[in-house]
C-alpha cells in the first residue's frame, strides 16, 4: 500500500567553492544544503547540489543528493533523496526519489518520491512511500 506523507519544509542553500582545478574549470554551481522538515515527515537534511545556468533566460539543470534523518509518521530513520531538475525556458521539470535501499533503522526498505512546490514563499513536500 502506498502512503502519503506531506507538510512544509525549510531549506538553506550555501555556495561552496570548487575543491580542485578540474571541478573550477567545469564552470557549475556547488551548494550544500540544509533543510528541516515539518508535518508528516518531522526530520533535518544534509546533502550537496551542483547547478548549470545556460546561456538561454530560463534555462538550467541541477542534481542533489540529500540525507534526511527524522521520522517518518513516527518511524524513526533516515533515508537519502536524489533529485534532477531541469528548467527548459522557465518550464520546470523536476524527479526526486528516495535511493532504493538507503533506507535505514524503522525506514529500511523504504521506497517513494518525493513532489515539491512552492507558494507565498512557503515550500511543500508530499512524499508517496511505500514500506515493507
Amino acid at each position: 500500500m502506498t502512503h502519503l506523507a506531506s507538510g512544509t519544509f525549510d531549506v538553506k542553500l550555501s555556495a561552496q567553492r570548487p575543491d580542485n582545478r578540474e571541478a573550477e574549470a567545469a564552470k557549475l554551481a556547488r551548494m550544500s544544503i540544509d533543510k528541516q522538515f515539518h508535518g508528516d515527515l518531522e526530520a533535518t537534511s544534509k546533502g550537496e547540489m551542483l547547478s548549470a545556468v545556460s546561456s538561454v533566460r530560463g534555462s538550467a539543470g541541477y542534481v542533489a543528493l540529500e540525507r534526511v534523518n527524522g521520522a517518518l509518521q513516527g518511524r524513526q530513520g533516515s533515508f537519502v533523496l536524489q533529485h534532477n531538475g531541469i528548467m527548459a525556458r522557465g518550464t520546470p521539470q523536476m524527479t526526486i526519489a528516495v535511493v532504493p535501499d538507503s533506507g535505514a533503522d524503522q525506514l529500511t526498505g523504504l521506497c517513494g518520491d518525493m513532489t515539491v512546490r512552492m507558494e507565498g514563499g512557503q515550500h511543500f513536500y508530499e512524499l508517496h512511500y511505500t514500506l515493507p
